[in-house]
């Protein structure tokens, strides 16, 4: 395998598509694996420039991750990337009981033996900014600050009730934190000063980015203070485009990429296990465009009758399917159907939702031979293609007008899953017509 620039983990599956999508399109070689590949697997993508592990740590306890981010940021640390990256959600939604970020910079902290660990949560192409520490975000075409976020600050599991990142990681972690922020980091002096953060020990320093120019001096500071061995660093794929913005203006990077559209799939299948509005406006917008929509009842797909409620599923979903049309079968329709109460009342209940839809995936798609599929939900994507039997995904298609959700390929030791294509959205990720685009093959 070549030397690579980069490596990472996905503390969710969209999320790791979503930085997959980033390096693809500024001309870096990619491959996703579901899980630590072995030599076999590794060999057959030699030409990547970048690897990434898919997790699902953005769902998991600290305990979880002292049991399973260190193996996985050991394994990444032997592959001699330049940068590692552990790539979180850029609505850096978190808490200290579920997905703790501060916990998981504690560990990559630990293996990679560095004591100041560089974070970059702002993505303007995702239309996330943070400005002198704080986090905001668009939906529908306004900006919030992220603990006034109409969907973010009500998330069912992380709800974000504070926008200053580095409180927000104070409640997650012991670590000393601080910044670069705007003015800084548009000064003649902004490598003193992150110089001056990194040798005084701080041990999280959050770059604020609020703009493409200010994106590329991010990238610009990451690269030049980068480590023999592989720098550890953490952020949203904001880190990925303020790298490439670098990595072309030093011309480490050159490949002009180019994708051709699929072309219309006569038939897919959509799951769903998400509760957010956008993903609501998506299932409907489907509805009225030659989608058929079965509802799962989330928390029968949890309880001791779940075989019943996959069996079911499948059933009405063959029906579907077998008469030429399309089929989106979900958990919810938005947030005032979310019934992550009752869910809640048994442990691990989440995760086995998300198996559930991916069993009942993998049947329909096996069943009726299809060739495209989508999953929605990041803690959904995450638990549910687990259940297909995927190894790695590459990009096959981004998705201009939905970023951080591209058409892929998987790579599969089972024959009919190998090729498939398969399309990963987060929550509140794309167009109303994002379901219909991936149909129809369009990248809208």
């Amino acid at each position: 395998m070549q030397s690579l620039l980069l490596s990472y983990y996905g503390d969710d599956l969209t999320g790791s598509t979503d930085v997959m999508e980033a390096l693809e399109l500024g001309g870096v070689p990619t491959v996703l694996f579901m899980r630590q590949p072995d030599e076999a697997l590794l060999s057959q993508f030699g030409h990547c420039c970048a690897i990434g592990l898919a997790g699902t740590s953005r769902s998991e306890t600290p305990q979880w991750m002292d049991m399973h981010l260190r193996g996985a940021f050991a394994w990444l640390k032997t592959q001699n990337a330049e940068i590692c990256h552990y790539k979180v959600c850029s609505t850096f939604d978190s808490s200290p009981a579920i997905g703790s970020i501060g916990r998981a910079i504690e560990i990559g902290r630990s293996v990679f033996s560095q004591d100041s660990v560089p974070l970059v949560v702002g993505a303007p192409q995702l239309k996330r900014y943070t400005a002198f520490g704080h986090l905001f975000a668009a939906y529908r075409d306004k900006y919030f600050r992220i603990d006034r976020h109409p969907v973010m600050s009500r998330h069912p599991t992380t709800p974000m009730d504070e926008s200053d990142l580095l409180i927000h990681l104070s409640r997650q972690t012991d670590l000393t934190c601080g910044l670069v922020d705007l003015a800084t980091l548009q000064s003649a002096s902004r490598s003193e000063a992150f110089d001056r953060l990194l040798a005084d020990g701080t041990n999280i320093v959050l770059l604020d980015i609020a703009s493409l120019q200010t994106q590329a001096l991010a990238g610009k500071e990451i690269w030049r203070v980068r480590r023999p061995g592989g720098t550890f660093v953490v952020g949203s794929s904001g880190i990925e485009y303020a790298l490439l913005a670098e990595w072309v203006a030093n011309r480490t990077v050159r490949a002009e990429p180019s994708f051709s559209p699929p072309g219309a799939a006569d038939r897919i299948a959509v799951v769903s296990g998400s509760c957010s509005p956008i993903t609501e406006r998506q299932i409907r917008h489907a509805l009225t465009d030659g989608f058929d929509g079965i509802a799962v009842d989330p928390v029968e797909l949890v309880s001791e009758a779940s075989s019943d409620a996959i069996a079911r599923a499948v059933s009405a979903g063959r029906a579907s399917l077998e008469a030429g049309r399309s089929v989106v079968l979900y958990t919810a329709l938005g947030p005032t159907a979310d019934r992550g109460a009752e869910i809640d009342r048994q442990e691990g209940a989440r995760h086995k939702l998300g198996r559930g839809l991916g069993e009942l995936l993998r049947e329909l798609t096996i069943q009726q031979k299809l060739q495209r599929v989508v999953i929605a939900g990041g803690d959904t994507s995450s638990h549910a293609l687990g259940q297909i039997g995927v190894d790695a995904l590459t990009v096959m298609m981004p998705l201009p007008a939905s970023p951080g959700s591209p058409l892929c390929v998987a790579h599969s030791r089972v024959k009919a899953i190998d090729g498939l294509e398969i399309a990963l959205k987060g929550g509140q990720v794309g167009t109303d017509r994002y379901f219909c685009a991936i149909r129809d093959g369009l990248g809208g």
